[in-house]
């Protein structure tokens, strides 16, 4: 039986940049064949887009909290849902 897909959009804070934490994440959602993608705002926080079976999503938001080892997530905020690029998860640049 497969899970509805879901498409999840949100904003991780806290110390997040300069930790490799886009890397981990992306290898985190790959890992998971997931599609989406990930990128740094200049406020300091991590953007991501996840796309895929629904059960896979929850357990990458769940995951999400860890991170690499330096970092510290203290906020993950939902954001309105965007268009996911299937097949694919990228790394973005910073916006």
């Amino acid at each position: 039986m497969t899970a509805d897909p879901l498409n999840v959009h949100v904003l991780i804070e806290g110390r997040v940049q300069g930790v490799g934490y886009r890397a981990w994440c992306a290898g985190e959602a790959e890992a998971r064949n997931l599609s989406g993608w990930v990128r740094n705002r200049r406020s300091g926080a991590v953007e991501a887009v996840f796309f895929g079976p629904s059960d896979t999503v929850v357990d990458m938001l769940d995951v999400l909290w860890q991170g690499p080892s330096f970092a510290r997530v203290t906020t993950i905020k939902d954001l309105d849902p965007v268009d996911p690029e299937n097949g694919v998860f990228a790394i973005r640049d910073t916006i």
